[in-house]
């Protein structure tokens, strides 16, 4: 099956390799000539044999509403786009609506799986009609962890986004339980191995967790987060899953105080603001900001 992929970054660059191993054929285009297979979108679009499918990693707002409109004129009708990256389920409506005048199908798919996605899979959340989304299961079975969860159509055009969004504002709230957990487990005298009880949690324990992985490996790379800066980015997605939560009146208060706990972060140099800075690192690939 061939593919064409926009936007080789962290993720997108990870999830061409993987389709490749699958025995796909891809073809990316990225601003950054060292790692793009062709010099323009026009060029990739030549290349692929019609019914052509172009999947979009780019930032979402204004970067994917570029790509969107400079697709519109160079697709067929009967092509797909799918939209990959982070934007906003609102959005999806009016890419689809755009698209959909040419005869061009749209697919919206919430993908999770960070730096690791590669090695281990991305979950993939799928919003779109059922005739654009079927032709693309090979991809979405090359993309996906082994075994049989990990890909499901969530409905129709906006769902895969909107269900990645809570996934998001789910992840704020447990990245900021252990980070909590972290700061009063460093402040008491009583406990001295705070990485060790960590680890200890790994097993047999109800908050066991991938997350909890992660903040394993990220204290064994900095035992007390002496390195880090007490500041943590939010990537919209929380905020968006928050003004959702108030739009259709239902209570998220351990999500929405993970929220402003962010925003807490810009203040004070937070120590659990540098175990959710370490989290975001570690699977991810998140900058993060260094005491120096």
């Amino acid at each position: 099956m061939q593919l064409g992929l926009i936007g080789l970054g962290k993720m997108g660059g990870n999830m061409r390799e993987r389709i490749r191993r699958a025995g796909h054929t891809v073809i990316g285009y990225d601003r950054n000539p060292d790692v793009s297979d062709v010099k323009s979108l026009e060029e990739l679009v030549q290349q692929l044999d019609g019914p052509r499918i172009i999947w979009v990693m780019v930032p979402a707002g204004t970067a994917t509403q570029t790509v969107i409109d400079e697709l519109k004129d160079l697709l067929s009708p009967g092509d797909t786009v799918v939209d990959g990256g982070n934007s906003r389920w609102t959005d999806d409506e009016k890419h689809a609506a755009e698209l959909g005048i040419k005869g061009i199908g749209f697919v919206d798919a919430g993908v999770s799986g960070g730096v690791w996605g590669l090695q281990n899979g991305y979950a993939l959340m799928v919003g779109g009609d059922k005739a654009h989304v079927e032709p693309l299961k090979p991809i979405f079975e090359a993309l996906k962890p082994e075994g049989p969860y990990g890909y499901v159509h969530a409905g129709r055009v906006g769902a895969g986004h909107f269900s990645k969004m809570v996934h998001n504002g789910i992840e704020y709230a447990m990245m900021q339980a252990y980070s909590e957990g972290w700061e009063l487990l460093e402040k008491v005298n009583s406990v001295d191995n705070v990485r060790e009880v960590f680890r200890s949690w790994q097993e047999g324990t109800v908050i066991r967790s991938w997350l909890l992985d992660l903040a394993v490996n990220a204290l064994d790379e900095d035992e007390h987060l002496l390195k880090l800066k007490g500041f943590a980015q939010d990537s919209g997605e929380g905020r968006w899953t928050v003004e959702a939560a108030i739009d259709n009146a239902v209570p998220l208060p351990a999500i929405t105080a993970s929220l402003f706990a962010r925003f807490a972060s810009r203040q004070d140099d937070s120590p659990q603001m540098k175990m959710i800075a370490a989290l975001r690192n570690q699977f991810g690939g998140h900058a993060v900001e260094s005491k120096e």
